[in-house]
C-alpha cells in the first residue's frame, strides 16, 4: 500500500515540466496554498471533467489565495494539447516517472471496475503557505470533487 500524506505533513518537494516544458517546483509557491491534484490520463472523461471544473473555478480559488497544479503521468506535449482541447486555465505538470505520484500517495494499488490494479489514485492535497499538509484526499470522485473542495474551505 502507497503511504497516504496527513495533515500537519511536509509536502514533498517536487519539480516537474509543465505543458510547455518549463519547470515548476512546489517551492514556487512558498507562502502561498497550493492545491495538488493528481489524475490518471489527460483527454479522458473523468479528468476532462475534474481539469474543467478547476479551471472553472480558478478564478474564485485565486481570489481566496488558492493556486492550482494537475499532475498526471502523461508527456508535456500531450498536457498541451488537453489545455489547447479543453481551454483549460490551471497549471498541468507531466511526471512520468511517477515519482511526486509515489511521494504523495496517489500512485499504487487501487480497485477499477472490481478488479485491483496499480495505477494512480485520484487525489487532492492542498499544501498551506508554509509547505504542510492542509487537507489530503484520496480516491475522490472526478465528478462534483472541485465544488466539495470548494465548500469545505469556504470559497
Amino acid at each position: 500500500m502507497t503511504e497516504r500524506l496527513a495533515v500537519g505533513d511536509r509536502a514533498p518537494a517536487f519539480t516537474l515540466s509543465d505543458d510547455t516544458g518549463a519547470n515548476v517546483s512546489l517551492a514556487d509557491f512558498a507562502g502561498r496554498s497550493v492545491i495538488v491534484y493528481f489524475y490518471p490520463a489527460a483527454m479522458t472523461p473523468g479528468c476532462t471533467t475534474q481539469a474543467c471544473d478547476f479551471s472553472d473555478s480558478l478564478d474564485a480559488l485565486a481570489a481566496s489565495g488558492y493556486a492550482v497544479v494537475g499532475i498526471s503521468p502523461d508527456k508535456p506535449d500531450k498536457l498541451a494539447r488537453f489545455r489547447a482541447k479543453e481551454g483549460l486555465t490551471i497549471t498541468l505538470l507531466s511526471d512520468p516517472d511517477k515519482a511526486t505520484l509515489t511521494a504523495y500517495g496517489a500512485f499504487g494499488e487501487k480497485t477499477m471496475y472490481g478488479k485491483k490494479v496499480v495505477g494512480v489514485i485520484r487525489s487532492t492535497v492542498v499544501v498551506g503557505p508554509d509547505g504542510r499538509v492542509v487537507d489530503a484526499r484520496y480516491n475522490v470522485k472526478a465528478t462534483g470533487h472541485v465544488a466539495k473542495l470548494r465548500g469545505d474551505l469556504g470559497i
